[in-house]
């Protein structure tokens, strides 16, 4: 089912027409979820905001920051209906191909310890894990860590 979905959706960048549509799709995937205005927010501030589109519809989406030869991987999500399909790969591939073009040496992201299935994807695609932040996303149960990944470019 992947190839087939991969030959029929495409990136574009992220307009403010997409916001509801990446909000909902973030606030139904994760438990502790990006607002509206952390995406609106990201498209004023001109950071790299990327949709994966399939049949008409926004089903994944990407936030990266660039500056100095750095890439920040902020935000990467597919809709659950489209997971597994191999969509989030795509996407990722998609924005190391954006950092290169914009000449970044290095893509780094922060990724929850309990998040196995994009822990395997990042070091699938090469990353390593780098360094561990204490206590640096919310969870039910007070904080959970952050496993530091970067990619050279």
């Amino acid at each position: 089912m992947s190839v087939v979905l991969n030959e029929f959706s495409r990136f574009r960048p992220m307009t403010f027409q997409d916001l509801e549509s990446v909000a909902a799709i973030e606030q139904d995937i994760y438990q502790f979820p990006w607002s509206l205005g952390n995406f609106r927010d990201s498209l004023s501030a001109g950071y790299s905001c990327w949709v994966n589109e399939f049949d008409a519809m926004a089903v994944g989406y990407a936030v990266m920051t660039l500056a100095a030869g750095e890439a920040q991987l902020l935000n990467l999500a597919v809709a659950k209906p489209y997971q597994r399909r191999g969509l989030g790969r795509g996407l990722l591939q998609y924005m190391i191909k954006v950092a290169r073009d914009y000449h970044a040496n290095i893509m780094l992201l922060e990724v929850r310890p309990s998040n196995q299935a994009g822990r395997r994807l990042y070091l699938d695609t090469g990353f390593i894990e780098t360094a561990v932040r204490k206590k640096y996303y919310p969870a039910h149960d007070g904080r959970e860590d952050a496993v530091m990944m970067e990619l050279a470019l």
